[in-house]
Formats: structure tokens, C-alpha cells, sequence
């Protein structure tokens, strides 16, 4: 479900763009509003949907869940904790409520301590849950795995 905006309800604050992983919400430089350059290539993770303080970025639903003609709005109420999915037919009639807990931490709180956390013991490294992982991530052999180390080398022309 690629996003949209709403040109008439967006302001030009830039909050979809700042949050936008795949970097394709732009403020158009004209009209100072929001859009979606490549919809095509929408992660579909509605962080600017949620971000936008005006509303006025939304999703196409797919046919499976939501009817044809439809509006599906998200929206994010800090008050009451949830994240709310509102489905909309064309004649105006909710078909759908959808609400889910908040689950994020506000920004720059909640930073995890990663230095105190204990190394994984010499059981847990043997252990099943690792048997398929391949031997070159593997840092207890003491030995540091390069591609050359390991009779790898890089193609022309193709990216790792």
C-alpha cells in the first residue's frame, strides 16, 4: 500500500521526510508540499503516515482486506497509546476499526546499554539455534575472516 498526500492538508513541515527510510517522500520546491517520488518503491512501514502531524499523507489499500474505492487512514494518538486504521468504503461508511498498541520508545530514550550485556557463553555459541550460521562469522576461532582468507574475491560490475 504505497503512500500518497493530500497537497491541500499538507504544510510543508518535512517530518515524512525526515522519517522516510527509503528516502522518497520530497518537499517539491514550487508549492512547498510533500510527495512520494517513486510510490513504487514504498517500504509500505507508514512512518510517514504516522509522522505527518496534519494528516494528510494516506494509503491505497490492497483489494484483499479493504473494497474497491476505499480510504484507509492512519492515525497516530499519542493519548491514548494506539495506532488507529480507519477503512472507509466509497458511500462513507466505516467498514473497518483497526487498533494496535504503540510499541516505539520516543526518540533518543530508552537507549539500550549494549556494553553491559554479558558475551554469549561457549554453549550458547555451540548451541542448534547458530549450527546453520556460516563458519565466517565465527570470532571464537581467532581468526578475522576476510574474502581473500577465505578464497573469495569481488566480480566486476556486481555489488555485495
Amino acid at each position: 500500500m504505497p503512500t500518497f498526500v493530500y497537497m491541500t492538508r499538507c504544510d510543508g513541515c518535512g517530518h515524512c521526510v525526515d522519517i522516510c527510510p527509503s528516502d522518497i517522500m520530497h518537499i517539491d520546491p514550487t508549492y512547498r508540499r510533500a510527495y512520494n517520488i517513486e510510490p513504487n518503491m514504498c517500504w509500505e512501514c507508514y512512518s510517514c503516515v504516522k509522522a505527518c502531524p496534519h494528516h494528510a499523507i494516506d494509503v491505497r489499500g490492497y483489494a484483499d482486506f479493504a473494497p474497491l474505492g476505499h480510504s484507509v487512514r492512519v492515525i497516530r494518538d499519542e493519548e491514548k497509546g494506539v495506532i488507529a486504521w480507519r477503512i472507509k468504503s466509497r458511500n462513507g461508511e466505516t467498514d473497518l476499526n483497526l487498533l494496535a498498541p504503540i510499541t516505539t520508545k520516543p526518540w533518543r530514550e530508552h537507549i539500550p546499554q549494549l556494553a553491559d550485556a554479558p558475551a554469549p557463553s561457549q554453549e550458547m555459541r555451540n548451541s542448534q539455534l547458530l549450527f546453520n550460521e556460516p563458519k565466517y562469522i565465527r570470532m571464537d576461532d581467532g581468526n578475522i575472516h576476510t574474502l581473500e582468507s577465505n578464497g573469495l574475491h569481488m566480480e566486476k560490475g556486481v555489488y555485495y
